[in-house]
């Protein structure tokens, strides 16, 4: 009967520890860590071709405060099968999730992203702007 004592008495206490552990560090729905971070920016892109290498023909140029990113892409390049990639600020997380490739082959209509937040509270949408490289 000790034995179930001990048992019974590990168990709330375990208890006790991962709901004051996650009252401490709150998670969100992907399991990431919410922070007291407000900040809220995207501070480089990245696009690979199907190949995983790049297709810039230079670094993308982010504009933080209009919340915009153009980037060149080269001649040839299929606009169908992209894979984008966001450098963002400490904490912050990325709304739609990229999942695989990406189609930008409409060029008069960019691509939106929408950074979050350490805190989940600051939402920026920034639009990408492809050109093609003449």
């Amino acid at each position: 009967m000790g034995n179930m004592k001990y048992r019974c008495l590990i168990y709330v206490l375990l208890s006790v520890l991962i709901t004051a552990c996650k009252d401490d560090y709150p998670i969100d729905d992907d399991h990431l860590l919410i922070t007291d971070r407000a900040e809220c920016y995207v501070s480089n892109f990245e696009l690979l071709g199907a190949d995983f290498q790049t297709v810039r023909t230079k670094a993308a140029v982010v504009d933080t405060v209009a919340q915009t990113i153009n980037v060149s892409v080269m001649f040839g390049t299929d606009l169908k099968n992209l894979y984008p990639q966001f450098s963002l600020v400490t904490d912050a997380t990325l709304e739609p999730k990229i999942q695989g490739k990406e189609d930008f082959s409409v060029l008069d209509q960019p691509r939106e992203w929408t950074v979050v937040s350490g805190n989940r509270k600051v939402r920026k949408t920034y639009k990408v702007y492809l050109t093609i490289q003449q």
